[in-house]
């Protein structure tokens, strides 16, 4: 059912992410530039990186892998959370939660990520500190009016 020599759940935060493989078994690095270095050297050939959609976090290491030629899926944190929710897990941990995520890819057909150039990518940071601009505004001047009232 799945084409890949090995896939490989990640689950990623602020400072680190886990990783667990479907045979490999799980590995925690620092969501930094060495710890995707140190991924990437520990990936077998013809191997598939799914992880949830979180922001900025996953984005980073998305980007560095699809540029080093390696499978990346970006799915949607929703239904990884349903599929574990499925199948009664009690435990909720950075290990299981990629482990879930790993399971999760092996069942299902997952899309695969493609990158965006480095214009997308600026443009998309441009829209977004723009999208942010704009919410403060609003807020700044619902409040101003809410004292004049």
């Amino acid at each position: 059912m799945n084409k890949y020599n090995e896939t490989f759940g990640v689950d990623i935060s602020k400072d680190v992410f886990d990783c667990f493989g479907s045979k490999s078994g799980h590995v925690q690095m620092k969501n930094d530039e060495t710890g995707f270095k140190k991924l990437l050297k520990q990936l077998p050939a013809n191997s598939l990186l799914v992880m949830e959609a979180t922001g900025y976090y996953h984005y980073r290491l998305a980007q560095f892998l699809y540029k080093n030629g390696i499978t990346v899926s970006v799915v949607n944190p929703l239904s990884v959370k349903r599929f574990i929710q499925m199948k009664l897990a009690k435990v909720k941990t950075d290990k299981s939660d990629a482990k879930a995520i790993c399971e999760y890819a092996v069942i299902n057909e997952v899309p695969l990520y493609t990158a965006l150039t480095d214009v997308q990518s600026e443009c998309l940071q441009l829209f977004r500190l723009l999208d942010s601009y704009l919410k403060k505004r609003t807020a700044t001047k619902n409040k101003m009016h809410g004292e004049e009232v």
